[in-house]
């Protein structure tokens, strides 16, 4: 009976349904409310990616960190058994402290391969992104709910023999706040899956952080370019959020590839149309130590058995077919009238997509 007693985030005025906050309102398996982090060097030097994850229906928490420097690629992964106390977000070596939410965030991961202690700071506003819901046929496979935020970071990384000291000035950090109900694995295949093949998939997600606003970008297309996920908004400290209307982006991809190495997105309206220009840094496949799909080493919510950590590098010279099928993200500089910002130009593009010319999975740029 004990499982059945109340937690203790039940004494506070927060119930949304008439369940224990140990529940969510759906029984949906696919249920999840996790977060990303990144922290990025200027000079593309260092790509730090980590987050952590909610699966209560499942009953996992998980939480990863990878860390890019040269062509080699850090990774901590852990997972364990979902416990009660959902205000402590640690497993394993990693951890995350909210020290004043939606303003200080403590990060940090002790592990010999990979350690740091970070204290993320935002400079804005967090934004509401877009409500996203996706469907295969008729089923709804998909719906999440998310903020985004900027600012900067201040601390050590550590890996290997290399060691960074990590200030506002020469870094920026980007975050996401997710929750909502979006595949884990063994919910994608079957017969579902074969009687609703997925023709085509393109994706670019934008956050930027500039000295004296944020901009974010988020553009998902199916593989006829009809739109399911739009928005370009800047917020600025004592402004209202301005919206920039229809998002249009210009890639150039490495031949051969559908690496991008550099962007133009077009913003604004027909009254002032703005260029945002991308510059690619450094890059970090999230198929790749960072559990998201398709990778087949770790993926988020799959119980690994209480308390199972792994380290591990990899070769980022190798071929990673698998990262082709997957979404990247690119630390980048930017610039938009006269300005240089900095975050992450998150990009996915797979089989069809015909604004890019690509005509199916094997399609790649000439």
């Amino acid at each position: 009976m004990a499982d059945d007693r109340p937690v203790p985030l039940d004494e506070y005025p927060v119930h949304q349904v008439p369940l224990s906050m140990k529940h969510t309102a759906t029984g949906d398996r696919n249920a999840y409310d996790r977060c990303i982090f990144h922290v990025l060097d200027h000079e593309g030097r260092a790509l730090l990616i980590l987050g952590l994850g909610v699966y209560p229906n499942v009953g996992v928490i998980d939480a990863y960190a990878t860390l890019r420097t040269g062509d080699t690629l850090h990774a901590v992964r852990a997972s364990d058994a979902l416990g009660d106390d959902r205000m402590r977000l640690a497993v394993g070596p990693l951890r995350i402290e909210v020290e004043e939410p939606l303003r200080r965030l403590r990060l940090r991961c002790e592990s010999d391969s990979l350690s740091y202690d970070l204290t993320w700071t935002a400079e804005f506003p967090a934004l509401w992104e877009p409500h996203h819901v996706q469907y295969r046929g008729d089923r709804l496979t998909l719906e999440g709910r998310r903020f985004v935020q900027a600012g900067g970071a201040e601390g050590v990384i550590r890996a290997g023999d290399e060691e960074f000291r990590v200030s506002p000035g020469g870094w920026t950090g980007t975050r996401d706040r997710s929750w909502g109900v979006r595949p884990i694995p063994g919910e994608e295949g079957g017969r579902l899956a074969e009687d609703h093949p997925t023709e085509g998939f393109h994706w670019i997600w934008c956050p930027v952080r500039f000295e004296d606003r944020f901009l974010m970008v988020v553009v998902q297309e199916d593989a006829d370019g009809y739109r399911t996920l739009n928005d370009a908004t800047v917020v600025r400290p004592g402004h209202r959020d301005r919206q920039l209307g229809w998002p249009q982006a210009e890639i150039a991809y490495r031949s051969g590839t559908r690496h991008p190495e550099r962007a133009v997105i077009h913003l604004g309206d027909t009254r002032k149309p703005q260029e945002l220009g991308v510059e690619i840094l450094t890059s970090s496949p999230l198929a790749i130590g960072a559990g998201y799909p398709p990778a087949d080493d770790w993926q988020h919510g799959t119980w690994r058995g209480r308390a199972w950590t792994d380290s591990r590098t990899y070769d980022l010279t190798r071929p990673a077919p698998l990262a082709t099928y997957g979404v990247t993200d690119h630390a980048a500089r930017f610039r938009l009238d006269g300005q240089v910002g900095h975050g992450i130009f998150e990009h996915g593009s797979f089989g069809r997509h015909d604004p890019s010319g690509f005509t199916g999975f094997d399609s790649v740029a000439p």
